[in-house]
């Protein structure tokens, strides 16, 4: 299995990444919603953030890691004969995806850190405030968190359509080359 991208697929690593991603996004944003609802004597009331805060900030260095990697490897190609449009629509939406999770990061961050406090990743090391300023800060980041998680569940429920349109309607590879490196 090829491990680095070529022109024609993707590797091993771009794959792993994008799925594991993917799962962990899925699963924040359920656990995100739920916590939502909680209250305080709710035995789950400390434990689902601690998790939502580690798995948010391994988004976050996934996300790092996943940007160098991309600028690393080699591009690939698009499947012909994809329509201009599409591949308009495609490359717009790819780039907005990339900017919904870093304003989810980045806002999820403002919101844990908001009273001065680290956040906590999964008991090996704290990832420190870099502004505090409170209520405020919590409110605000809160409400830019709840917002652009949600825009990309919804974006990325229309990326999911996209690829089983590909997949089922054109019948081409677009969905195959990211469940497996060997795909021309």
């Amino acid at each position: 299995m090829q491990i680095t991208n070529t022109q024609n697929n993707y590797g091993l690593v771009t794959i792993l990444l994008h799925w594991v991603m993917a799962l962990i996004i899925i699963g924040l944003f359920v656990i995100g919603k739920i916590m939502h609802d909680m209250d305080y004597y709710d035995p789950n009331y400390h434990v689902f953030p601690w998790w939502h805060k580690s798995f948010g900030l391994l988004i976050a260095f996934l996300f790092i890691f996943r940007l160098i990697w991309k600028w690393k490897n080699p591009k690939v190609s698009h499947i012909k004969p994809n329509k201009p449009i599409e591949l308009k629509l495609a490359k717009i939406a790819h780039a907005l995806l990339y900017l919904l999770i870093l304003i989810c990061c980045i806002s999820g961050m403002m919101i844990s850190t908001a009273e001065g406090a680290g956040i906590e990743f999964f008991g090996w090391f704290d990832i420190p405030a870099l502004v505090a300023n409170g209520e405020p800060q919590a409110e605000l980041a809160g409400e830019i968190h709840e917002t652009s998680t949600l825009a990309l569940i919804i974006l990325a429920s229309l990326h999911m359509l996209a690829a089983l349109k590909h997949h089922f309607i054109n019948k081409n590879n677009t969905l195959k080359r990211m469940l497996s490196s060997k795909i021309n």
